[in-house]
Parts: C-alpha cells; structure tokens; sequence
C-alpha cells in the first residue's frame, strides 16, 4: 500500500479524519442529530418554564394544555433525535475503528526485519488494539460528551436572555472562562497521560513477550523471577495511571467549587428580579435549571475534555510508533521478474546493518542456473545476510543483486517471493491447520496437490497419526508437532511452491536420526533441477554439491567444488576434518 499514512505521524487528529471522510454522511447525520436532540433537551426546561407560568396565572384558558403539548413535543423530539444519532453511529464508529486497525496492520507489515528485530511483537500488536480503540472512544466522547455541553451552553444563554440580558452575558463570561481553564489545564496534563499510554503498552508487551516464550521460561526456572519482574512493570504502570487520575481529580475539584458558587450567585440573582416583578416563577425555574445544567454541563465538558485528552495521547503514542517510514520500499514502477533458469549475480554489492559494522565490501559472485551451492564459514562470517540479501530483507548500499539479469531492487515483492522456495532451519508456522500451513506459499494450490506435496515431503507417516489428519490445528507457532514434523512440512511447502530458486538453511538439522535418510531423498526430489543455496552447518549435507563458497569476514575466502577444496587443504579441508573427528568422538562414547 502507499505510505501516505506516515504523513499523519505526528496529527492525530488528521488520522481520525481521514477516516470519518469516508463514512462523511453518517457522521453528518448523527451531527445533525445530536445538535437537535440538545437543542430540544435545552427547550425542554424552557417548556417547563411556559407551564409553570401557565399554572400560577390567574386566567380560566387553555394555556397549560398549550404549555403541556409543547413540552411533550420537546421531550419526544430530544429522545427520538438520540436514538437517530445512536442507531448511525452503531455503523460509523465501529466502521471508522474496524478500517483504522487493518490499515495499520497493513503499514505495519509492509516494515522491514530491522523494525521488527528491535521491538516486541506484544507491544506493536497492543498499540495498533490502543489505537483502534482510542479512536472509537475519542469519537464517542466528541458525539456524547463534548458536544452536547457546547451546544447546551449556548442555548441555554440565548433562553437566560430571554429573562435577563445581564445575566446572560454575565453566565456567558463565566462559562465561557471555565472552558478556557479546563482547556488549558487538561493540556498541562497531556505529559502525564502521555506516560500512562507508553507505561501500559510496556505491560502488554512484557505480556505477549513472556507468554510467548513460556516454554524457555519454564526450562530455566524463571517463572518467579519473570512474576517479580512483571510486578514491577505493571507498578510502574499503575504509578503513572494513579498520577493521570489524580490530576484529573483536581481538576475536577476545582469545577466543583465554581459551579456551586456560580449556581447559588445565580439563583439568588433571579430570586431578586422575581422580588421586583422583574421575573416570574416561571423564569425563576429557567435560571435555576439552566444556570445548573451549564455549569453541569462545563462539568462534563472538562472531564470528556480530559478523557478525550488521554485518549489522544494513546493515539499519539500509538501512531509515532507504528507510522514510522517503510525502510523497505517498493518502486512504483517495479516490475515483475520472470525467472528463465534462477541465476542469481551479486555485482560489487557493499552492506552495513543500520548502525552495526560493514558485511560486505564490493562482494561479487555469479551462481549459474541449477547450480548447488553451499555456503560454509564461522559464525559471522556473512552466510544469513548473503542470503537474506537475496531476499530483499534489506538494501545494499552499493551494488547490485540480479536474478536472471534483473535487479531485484526494481521488481515487484509478490514476483520475487514466488521466485524463491524457503526451507529455515527454524520453522516458521502459523496457528492454523496442517493444510493451511502447507498450502501457505501457493494460496491457489488443491487439497490434492497440497497432499502430494505433503508425500513427497514424507509428511504421511505423521500425518495420519493426527486425529484430523491435514485439517489438524499446530498449536501457536506448530508446537504441537515434533522439531521434525514442522522440518517436514516446511518442506512440503516448498514443494507446493515449485520456485526456480532455492535456499536451504540446514533443512535437515531438527530431523531424528530415523528419518533424516528418507527426508535427504525428498530434498534431492526437491533439488533437481533447480537453483540451489544452502546455509551448511553439516558438511556431509553438502556431498553430492557442485560448488562450496567459504564466507569469512563478508568475503568469499575459497570456492570451487568439494572435492576441488579438499585437496587444497584450506579453510574447507580443515572445516570437514573437525566435523569427522567430533563425528568419530562421539562413535567412541555413544
């Protein structure tokens, strides 16, 4: 998707609006609504005020049933506005909330590995909840909370002057300079509720973390250090939650103390004018219902303010995190690469991790079609970045990578995943059935060709202990399954993929003995005729290979086929006679 939401980084407001745009006519209609129904509510007390007066005069007429109508027709139109109002927002708000939180989701995949190696999975899936969650409430309390008091404030002032043009102006000042300090106080306090927003999405995250971890845990016998360590998290966090309501608690007090001294100032005000024949009871009933629901009304205004407030923070805080520039873009003129054999060329390539130490420095390296290559060397010494290059994980920053003479920074990412077959020595697996995990690199693949794939795979021996065969849930990340298993179903899911090139990554490495022989069988099915890289910690795996890179430091120290390297008694040779002598050790004391 484009990256236009970056530019609402740091408006949350803006964000919002962007989405209340598409659903403009609803929320006009509940606008127009709720103006209404407030409008009514306020004539309402004004309703009251004609029977009253229509009560105490001394005239035999019809006037209280007069009175009477137009009081039950304010009453009926403020309730029936309401439910307009709340019956449309049922549909927009959720609308807005739902859109918001798949948009994020989608910006949020479309980061590169960098961005997710150094945040937690529990924090980043909190704040796009928070944000959803932000907007739909920041919504509500605009409609229900925020709105209203305004509106009411300003009615009510127009019907006070009506009895009193002085003590209209006068309740206009006052109502108008506690807006103005509730704005402002509220404001002061954004730090605070700032802090609160960032403290509780630590606390879901330090969640997330361990839960997902929980088997590590539990091996080192951290269950209580990780309950201390919680404890202490969610303290800070309830820490900065206590200094956020706080504030608001003086705040609210201080409204408190001016609505009362307000309000009894303006009873007693009209009490005076009914002295001097300058009101009626009728208008004595207004001042006092209306005096007390503005200022009830700033009341309430000051705390949707700050609740508003808070929630903006999250927002905020949600968004500066979650919005931040795609590290990994696509051209908008990518094209698609159209495979003709998996050669694969890096051309004078030079990368550094952000912030980390220089990789490669003008690596070059031509790997011909259907061509097995191995690629041995200490740790560090540039094998996973080779190939995570090669999967446009990152961007060099010189140089050019190529598959069948097309730059793969100039391609499109769909092309260039069905290009390349992944087998990880760690197999990634999503909380979904067998099926759905092995079919997961050709969406448009049958039931029939995800079971051959599963066979050749040698995935049907386990497949049928499984009470539901290949409609078997794994469990969250495949736990469920043996290290093997999931081996094996990577596996099948390469198959199914059919991709000209392909990257290995010791693919047999979680295999029991028992089984490693049939599963080499199957990935010399899988290899055949096609482009091979493998990432070896065990060099027997790389036999029957045509050509061995030894990596050290980002450079290619020797490269020629097995048998070529072991006669010249370099870095290989003494590699393969390390691994035969700890090979005969432990012959010896098995």
């Amino acid at each position: 998707m484009k990256n236009d939401l970056c530019h609402y980084r740091d408006r949350p407001l803006a964000f919002l609006g962007r989405y209340i745009r598409r659903h403009s006519f609803l929320h006009g209609l509940i606008f127009v609504a709720v103006l209404g129904a407030v409008i009514f509510s306020v004539s309402t007390q004004y309703g009251v005020k004609l029977l009253v007066d229509a009560l105490s005069s001394n005239g035999q007429n019809h006037g209280p049933w007069t009175a009477f109508a137009v009081l039950g027709f304010f009453i009926a139109a403020d309730n029936l506005l309401w439910r307009v109002a709340s019956w449309n927002a049922s549909y927009a708000f959720v609308s807005v909330a739902g859109e918001l939180r798949s948009e994020l989701f989608r910006h949020l995949t479309g980061h590169a590995e960098s961005y997710f190696a150094n945040r937690m999975p529990g924090v980043l899936t909190s704040r796009i909840t928070a944000t959803s969650n932000a907007a739909f409430q920041i919504e509500n309390m605009f409609v229900w909370n925020v709105m209203p008091p305004c509106v009411a404030t300003v009615g009510a002032i127009v019907f006070l002057g009506m009895v009193s043009l002085q003590m209209a102006a006068a309740l206009l000042a006052i109502a108008g300079a506690v807006m103005v300090l509730m704005f402002r106080i509220a404001a002061a306090g954004r730090p605070l509720h700032h802090a609160f927003a960032d403290k509780a999405a630590v606390v879901d995250g330090e969640m997330v973390d361990v839960i997902g971890n929980i088997t590590l845990v539990r091996a080192f016998g951290a269950v209580e250090r990780e309950h201390l360590r919680f404890d202490a998290t969610v303290d800070e966090e309830s820490k900065a939650r206590r200094r956020s309501l706080l504030y608001l608690e003086r705040l609210r007090l201080l409204h408190a103390l001016i609505v009362v001294v307000t309000a009894l100032g303006l009873l007693a005000w009209s009490i005076m004018l009914w002295q001097n024949k300058q009101a009626t009871a009728g208008d004595v009933v207004l001042v006092c219902t209306l005096g007390i629901s503005v200022l009830s009304a700033t009341r309430d205004l000051a705390v949707a303010l700050v609740d508003v407030t808070q929630h903006l923070a999250r927002l905020s805080e949600a968004l500066s995190t979650l919005l931040s520039p795609h590290e990994m873009r696509e051209p908008p003129d990518a094209g698609t690469l159209v495979p003709k054999g998996a050669r694969v060329t890096f051309e004078d390539v030079s990368f550094s991790y952000p912030g980390g130490k220089q990789v490669f420095k003008g690596l070059s390296l031509d790997i011909e079609p259907g061509q097995r290559v191995g690629l041995v060397g200490p740790s560090g010494g540039g094998k996973s970045t080779l190939v995570a290059l090669l999967q446009r994980f990152y961007h060099v920053q010189s140089g050019r990578i190529l598959i069948d003479g097309q730059a793969i920074d100039g391609i499109t990412e769909a092309s260039l995943r069905r290009t390349i077959a992944l087998v990880p020595q760690d197999t990634a697996m999503l909380n979904r059935t067998l099926m759905e995990n092995i079919r997961y690199g050709r969406p448009d693949a049958t039931d029939e060709e995800v079971w051959e794939a599963a066979i050749a795979a040698r995935c049907r021996p386990f497949i049928e202990t499984l009470p539901q065969g290949l409609d078997t849930v794994v469990g969250d990340r495949g736990l469920n399954l043996s290290g093997g298993q999931r081996q094996r179903i990577a596996i099948a899911r390469a198959f199914l993929m059919n991709a000209p090139l392909l990257i290995l990554d010791e693919a047999t490495s979680a295999l029991d003995t028992e089984s490693e022989d049939a599963i080499r069988e199957a990935l010399e099915r899988l290899m055949a005729g096609r482009t091979v890289i493998t990432i070896a910690h065990r060099l027997s795996t790389l036999r029957n290979f045509d050509r061995i890179l030894v990596l050290r430091s980002g450079a290619i120290e020797e490269d020629g086929a097995p048998e070529a390297l072991m006669q010249r008694e370099g870095i290989y040779h003494g590699l393969v006679n390390r691994e035969l002598a700890r090979l005969a050790e432990q012959t010896v004391f098995s």
